[in-house]
C-alpha cells in the first residue's frame, strides 16, 4: 500500500482522484490498523494532497522566506518598534545593498 501511494506521488497518475479512491479502498480494507489510520488522515486532506500532485507545488519558497525573516529578526534585535523589523525584512527581501555610510 505504501509503495502504491508512492507511485501516485512520483509519477502523478493521469487520473489521481480515481487512483487515490482505489488506493483508499485497498488501504482501509487491509486490516492493518496503522495503514487504516494513515489512509483516513490522508483522506481528510484529500483536496490538498491531490492538488499538490496535480500542480507539483512545494513549499521551498515559503521556507526560504521564513528563513530570511528569521535572519531579519536577528539583525533587528534590540529595536524597540515593530516598524523597524518590517523595514529590515523589506531590505533583506528586496536584496537592497545600502552603503555603510549614508
Amino acid at each position: 500500500m505504501k509503495l502504491s501511494f508512492q507511485r501516485l506521488w512520483d509519477r502523478g497518475a493521469e487520473e489521481p482522484k480515481g487512483f487515490f479512491k482505489e488506493w483508499y479502498i485497498g488501504a482501509t480494507h487491509s486490516k492493518i490498523m496503522p495503514m487504516i489510520e494513515a489512509a483516513r488522515t490522508i483522506k481528510d486532506h484529500e483536496n490538498g494532497v491531490l492538488g499538490s500532485i496535480e500542480t507539483r507545488a512545494n513549499n521551498n519558497v515559503l521556507e526560504g522566506t521564513v528563513n530570511k525573516i528569521k535572519t531579519a529578526m536577528k539583525r533587528a534585535y534590540g529595536f524597540k518598534n515593530f516598524d523597524y523589523l518590517k523595514t529590515i525584512i523589506y531590505l533583506i527581501g528586496g536584496k537592497l545593498e545600502l552603503p555603510a555610510r549614508c
